[in-house]
């Protein structure tokens, strides 16, 4: 496991962001075949998605060969509610770059049969070649995805009941409620973001700092499914000096030394 340092936030997402173009480009010049990414959604990649579009702008990257696959969706929420994770992912950041539509998926939280549509989500993946690279967030109790703490660290793409504190904390988006954030959500498994080739977790703020010092120097546990990034080749968490505040110094020391 590697961990990226950046004095702030907006300084580790613009580290996330020239990462996933370094790796695009990349693979574009010695493949034709897609660069197949997993995304996520919420406050933390904002400012990643953010420097991502002013490449795409810049001429540093073109997302014509990039599939994607968003990694959650509520259900029973309406695509065109402003709060779904297709609203999300379309106002910051496919409406402005030339990603094709038919290369964009997101999970159906709509669909009439729920588990053939995860089903078929992880079909789909398989379908694609599997994933290049995943980019993901942390929950303050360090899930990822929505899987939740004592999800399987074998699962994959299901249907998730959240837990009230997981709704309580997304309240901040559907106006202070807990009632209103759904109780259910689709989302791909710890071992579907695992099965990436690398995977880049984001991690910003003092409120994240727990559930990265339970996942860099804790036990591997169904209780922290990010812990699960101990067992990865190849991953990174990218985090703010807050999201690091509770690291033993010498772990700090050492990330820093290394990178």
């Amino acid at each position: 496991m590697q961990v990226i340092i950046r004095d702030t936030m907006p300084q580790a997402s613009v580290w996330a962001a020239r990462y996933i173009v370094e790796k695009i480009n990349a693979k574009a010049a010695v493949s034709d075949k897609p660069f197949v990414i997993g995304l996520c959604t919420g406050s933390t990649p904002i400012e990643t998605y953010a420097e991502l579009i002013r490449l795409y702008k810049a001429g540093k990257v073109s997302f014509k060969n990039v599939v994607s696959f968003n990694m959650d969706e509520y259900v029973g929420l309406p695509v065109e509610h402003p709060e779904s994770y297709h609203s999300f992912m379309h106002h910051y950041l496919f409406d402005h770059i030339d990603q094709p539509a038919e290369n964009i998926h997101i999970l159906d939280g709509n669909a009439p049969d729920l588990d053939a549509e995860c089903a078929a989500y992880e079909k789909a993946i398989e379908a694609a070649g599997g994933f290049d690279l995943f980019l993901g967030g942390v929950g303050e109790d360090g899930h990822i995805a929505f899987n939740e703490p004592f999800s399987s660290l074998q699962s994959r793409t299901r249907v998730i009941t959240l837990t009230r504190e997981t709704r309580e904390i997304n309240s901040r988006f559907f106006d202070g409620d807990p009632e209103k954030v759904p109780a259910q959500a689709l989302s791909v498994g710890v071992a579907t973001v695992m099965g990436a080739k690398e995977v880049v977790v984001l991690a910003f703020g003092s409120k994240k700092a727990r559930a990265i010092k339970d996942a860099v120097e804790g036990p591997i546990s169904h209780y922290c499914t990010l812990s699960a990034l101990q067992n990865h080749p190849a991953g990174i968490i990218v985090c703010d000096e807050p999201a690091v505040g509770e690291l033993k110094v010498n772990s700090y020391r050492y990330f820093k030394a290394t990178e």
